[in-house]
């Protein structure tokens, strides 16, 4: 079996070099570690993990907590930290989170301590202060991306902003009845990412002066597409009330909200306008009207920031903390237009 000293010897360095150079750990010139990888190659040396962590305290292995793996945006986001960690030299372990109860516990109190892992990236998860402080005590650096609660350093668009920015699309189009379709608990967490959204939303509506005494029209569901379909259903169903627009909370929801006035014989964007938030893959191909996040490139942003945070540099991009909102855009398509 080959071994370190055999690869330091075809490489024509020192045992300690070739170490730093396949750990990734300590600065090693960029033509040394090519050497020493190419030597690795060429007689089959394969590192091993246990080993390294012992000399360098590391695992290479990041924890990953998200809500969500069935739902488009948590897959772009995921698909973008495992590239940028494989790229790293990283492993990830990932824990899909439950609603509060036993098992989302025992993730915090027995799973990551269990799992050597050298940070935690948690996706769109509002943290409370007792999950935080078990992540503090494993002394491990803790990177959000969306969601709430504390954190070593936290990456997030400005929901509350896209909020607004979605209603006042459909407000300067002439639109004054429009409906909000929320992801469930925005009431109830104003901090979580469908509060903030909804936020936006009156915050829009309250700044063109079309809140009426019956107050905003607050509907909420899961952000999914079967989720928009039955609450469009339920903001559509009484033609008296019926809104001219609809602002839902993700495109997903926001497809569905269109499958549901077609059922009603609506058309959009002539009976109803319809718009989203995310720029699901689909969204072109149904002519969605949204507000577009990257979810790919923000979750190779926090690992950049992860590898920020283990490195201790303070150069790297986006810095940790910086506050600068992840960027979003308006894509204006088909599904919206003046009301009727």
């Amino acid at each position: 079996m080959a071994a370190i000293g055999d690869v330091a010897r075809l490489a024509g360095v020192s045992k300690a070099t070739a170490s730093r150079a396949l750990s990734g750990g300590g600065y090693v010139a960029d033509e040394t570690r090519r050497k020493v990888e190419a030597a690795a190659r060429e007689i089959g040396y394969i590192a091993s993990p246990d080993a390294a962590s012992l000399v360098t305290g590391r695992t290479k292995n990041i924890g990953v907590i998200i809500p969500f793996v069935n739902r488009w945006f948590f897959g772009e986001v995921l698909e973008g930290v495992e590239r940028a960690l494989l790229s790293a030299g990283y492993d990830l372990t990932l824990y899909n989170l439950s609603e509060h109860g036993p098992q989302r516990t025992r993730v915090f109190e027995f799973f990551l301590a269990r799992k050597r892992v050298d940070a935690v990236i948690a996706i769109g998860v509002d943290l409370d202060e007792h999950e935080v402080a078990a992540l503090e005590r494993r002394e491990k650096p803790l990177v959000a991306l969306g969601g709430s609660g504390g954190a070593d350093a936290r990456l997030s668009v400005d929901d509350r902003a896209v909020g607004q920015l979605a209603t006042e699309h459909l407000l300067h189009l002439g639109h004054e009845r429009i409906a909000h379709l929320a992801g469930l608990g925005a009431a109830e967490r104003p901090l979580s990412v469908q509060g903030q959204r909804r936020q936006g939303h009156l915050d829009a509506l309250a700044a063109a002066g079309v809140l009426d005494d019956a107050g905003p029209h607050v509907l909420e569901a899961e952000m999914s597409l079967p989720g928009g379909y039955t609450g469009a259903l339920q903001l559509l169903g009484h033609p008296g009330a019926r809104p001219t627009a609809v602002f839902a909370s993700s495109d997903e929801m926001a497809i569905g909200t269109i499958r549901a006035a077609e059922k009603l014989g609506l058309d959009v964007p002539g009976d109803l306008s319809v718009m989203g938030v995310d720029g699901h893959e689909y969204a072109e191909m149904f002519e969605l009207t949204t507000v577009e996040q990257y979810p790919g490139e923000q979750g190779r942003a926090a690992v950049d920031v992860v590898m920020a945070l283990l490195l201790d540099d303070a150069t790297a991009e986006p810095l940790p903390d910086s506050g600068a909102p992840l960027p979003t855009r308006l894509v204006v398509r088909a599904t919206t237009s003046a009301p009727r």
